[in-house]
């Protein structure tokens, strides 16, 4: 079930890099069914936040018509950043799954992990590595190119 939603992240993904941006994506999945969706956008729209999540998030709190989203669950082809993991845990989103780890930013476990801070008032529980060699790829081929250019 996990590869299933997090190939989908990696369509969002793949749209971000069509139009030049850094390829991560995310949706976010409501009793079985994709509810919202979300790519990287921060060239695009010139805003730090744009971030495939704080993207996705916000989508999914219209969807639902709250700031709560306690029954979602996060799949995400990068691992959350301090800014989208403080977002997870702000949305109470209690389940996170991402593919690659960010070792310059990872705030799910490689770097710290924000979303199991029990000095917070919400935790989410984090998959971590699922796809991760597809999520990777598309990371590590985007820079690749943009350093030939």
């Amino acid at each position: 079930m996990h590869e299933e939603f997090m190939k989908e992240a990696i369509n969002e993904a793949k749209k971000a890099e069509a139009i030049h941006e850094v390829p991560i994506g995310a949706v976010i999945v409501h009793k079985g069914k994709i509810i919202a969706r979300g790519f990287n956008k921060r060239e695009t729209l010139q805003h730090s936040d744009a971030h495939a999540e704080m993207i996705a998030i916000r989508k999914a709190n219209q969807k639902v018509g709250s700031w709560r989203l306690e029954e979602c669950t996060l799949y995400v082809t990068l691992e959350p950043c301090p800014m989208c993991a403080g977002a997870i845990v702000q949305s109470r989103i209690p389940e996170v799954v991402f593919g690659a780890s960010d070792p310059k930013a990872g705030c799910a476990g490689t770097l710290m992990n924000l979303l199991d801070e029990s000095r917070f008032n919400h935790q989410s529980t984090v998959e971590r590595g699922v796809l991760e060699e597809e999520c990777a790829s598309l990371l590590k081929d985007f820079f690749r190119k943009l350093r030939k250019k």
